[in-house]
């Protein structure tokens, strides 16, 4: 077994509070105050195919609320964003729970007040202590809230792709016989490379994880995984920075597999077309996009109106049925169809959910020493 640096969100913690997603909770009527409706608008910043145009018509119609939507498609992204107007312009952005260390010194949030979130209740609370934890700045509370958690893995053609041994691997990315037909993003493909290389005995176990612990030590790791993907990087047909390149590739560009998030070619798959996705024999890489107040936020109240409506668990599980991710509200699955739950069952197989590997936290150092790996690719 791989050791993995401890962090609030655990795999056991996860997978026990993911679990309890589908235990039994008591979800009353969608709870909307008077004080917002028919008043007011809200700037979301948040990643592209989170809020489906139903659900926004929904919120919409229920708050009275006019809802300004912005979507992204990197953690960058919203960094750059915010950092560019000061938070000036955006109410709530969706940063991921593990990027708090690059958050923490910006000033760019502010806590939330659990006091005025009626239904706080129904968020896991395995995924609510990673804001408890790793977002209280400064002691003055959560800077931020859990809302789409989902992993990132293995994507591909069923009709012209067959994994070995009917389990995928980061590998097939990379594997000759699919050259020229293979899709991934750069900093997060590099690092499912990485894995794989130790799972094939390349590297010694445990590297991709130890990287996390100190600049020298990332060095000296990501050193071989540069070597082994610029050596390798014509098996690339493309590479992907959001939902949309992830579907476009495997419907229309060519590629047959590709390391993607779970959601786009799930949501793919529910639409009837030759695509699914599982969780690689390495452990797929999980994640918690979350919800966070801007401190330059002009419409404080509608964005709590946002949050609650957001943990209401019938808005919640019936999204998941468009986005294909899968929602940090308890009970939310109840309101999925049919679809939603067939898809999770095989796209998580046996001993897939136990081999998690939730993303550490990564603090600024780290970041910067991956973006200058990432250049370094994209220029081989």
């Amino acid at each position: 077994m791989i050791k993995k640096p401890q962090s609030a969100l655990s795999r056991r913690t996860f997978v026990k509070g993911t679990a309890a997603a589908s235990a039994a909770v008591a979800v009353g009527p969608w709870v909307i105050s008077s004080k917002a409706l028919g008043a007011g608008e809200l700037n979301v910043l948040m990643w592209s195919d989170y809020l489906p145009e139903g659900w926004i018509s929904s919120f919409e119609s229920k708050t009275g609320i006019k809802l300004n939507y912005t979507g992204i498609g990197s953690n960058e992204e919203i960094i750059n964003q915010m950092k560019a107007s000061k938070g000036a312009g955006f109410d709530i952005c969706s940063p991921t729970n593990n990027r708090s260390g690059q958050w923490s010194e910006l000033e760019l949030l502010q806590p939330w007040d659990y006091g005025k979130i009626s239904n706080i209740a129904n968020a896991n609370p395995s995924m609510l202590k990673v804001g408890d934890t790793e977002w209280n700045f400064g002691g003055k509370g959560s800077h931020w809230l859990p809302h789409i958690w989902g992993t990132e893995g293995i994507g591909w053609r069923t009709d012209l792709f067959t994994p070995k041994d009917g389990v995928p691997s980061y590998g097939d990315v990379w594997d000759p016989a699919n050259a020229g037909k293979t899709m991934m993003r750069v900093h997060s493909g590099m690092l499912g490379a990485g894995l794989h290389m130790e799972a094939s005995g390349q590297m010694d176990p445990g590297s991709v994880w130890a990287a996390y612990k100190d600049e020298d030590t990332m060095r000296k790791v990501w050193d071989q995984i540069l070597a082994f993907t610029v050596k390798n990087k014509p098996n690339l047909k493309l590479t992907w920075n959001d939902a949309d390149t992830q579907k476009n590739g495997l419907l229309n560009d060519g590629v047959i597999v590709g390391q993607t998030w779970d959601g786009p070619p799930l949501a793919l798959k529910t639409a009837g077309e030759p695509v699914t996705y599982q969780a690689p024999k390495e452990g797929s890489m999980a994640w918690v996009d979350g919800m966070s107040l801007s401190a330059a936020a002009e419409n404080v109240d509608q964005a709590y109106e946002f949050v609650t409506y957001c943990y209401e668990a019938e808005p919640a599980g019936i999204a998941i049925d468009s986005h294909g991710y899968n929602s940090a509200v308890l009970g939310a699955d109840a309101f999925s169809g049919d679809n939603y739950k067939k898809n999770f069952s095989e796209a998580y197989p046996g001993e897939a959910l136990a081999n998690l590997n939730p993303w550490p936290a990564e603090p600024q150092w780290y970041a910067d020493v991956r973006t200058e790996y990432e250049n370094k690719f994209q220029a081989a």
